[in-house]
């Protein structure tokens, strides 16, 4: 999974760099299958059943499984790639968000990268997902933001999604959510919006919106719990 996850964070960061104005999200999306390809590996994500394309891409108020299609990027969209590949037996998934012609970024998006990293260092032996969940909502609420609350990280390994979930926030007792255990890997994603908690799914399915169209962003790494701290696999 180190290898695999290495090999995605180099493609994903490949990826950051083609997201300019008037290329299409299609255009990207089969740009990410060549990349995952040409590294040895599959994309994991056409291996979800009904799911047909390498990425998610997610443009301003989409959310989550944004699937992609003709739409030319325009400068000043924020853009979310979310992508997995399956190597060598396993997968490793990983997402970032940034915003076109904009290489400096902004608060909105500095906040999702630091809860990330702020979750991940919670990522220990004889921690529980409580802890993960929480370093998350802290880290966005306390910037004025609200965290998903019906879309989750997850397990992963042999399969995509597997268990345990990884809530963006914290709604019970810590000591009740799974404990930490060494050789545990998890997909962390803060998955975040500017706007209210409500999201709307689109006629397609699959592609999760802001119901009052505020932008919405997304942070994930894979990431390994060893006796050593965590180790981030997705990496570039």
């Amino acid at each position: 999974m180190k290898e695999g996850g290495a090999l995605l964070g180099k493609i994903r960061e490949r990826l950051l760099v083609d997201v300019k104005p008037g290329i299409s999200t299609l255009e990207l999306d089969r740009m990410a299958e060549a990349y995952i390809t040409n590294a040895g590996g599959k994309p994991s994500f056409k291996m979800v059943d009904g799911y047909n394309w390498t990425t998610c891409i997610c443009v301003n108020d989409c959310i989550v499984h944004g699937i992609p299609d003709k739409y030319a990027l325009q400068s000043g969209d924020c853009v979310t790639v979310d992508i997995g590949m399956f190597y060598d037996g396993y997968h490793t998934d990983t997402a970032s968000t940034i915003i076109v012609g904009q290489p400096n970024g902004e608060h909105f998006l500095d906040v999702g990268k630091d809860a990330l990293k702020q979750a991940i260092a919670q990522a220990k032996v004889g921690n529980h997902i409580g802890h993960i969940s929480l370093a998350m909502q802290q880290n966005i609420e306390g910037a004025g933001f609200n965290v998903a609350r019906n879309l989750v990280g997850h397990g992963v390994g042999r399969e995509l999604h597997m268990d345990p979930q990884v809530p963006c926030y914290l709604d019970q007792k810590l000591e009740k959510t799974p404990k930490l255990e060494d050789g545990l890997t998890i997909a962390i994603e803060a998955i975040y919006m500017e706007g209210g908690k409500s999201l709307v799914v689109d006629n397609d399915g699959w592609s999760m919106r802001t119901k009052d169209g505020k932008r919405a962003g997304m942070f994930e790494h894979t990431v390994a719990i060893t006796t050593s701290g965590p180790v981030i696999l997705t990496n570039a």
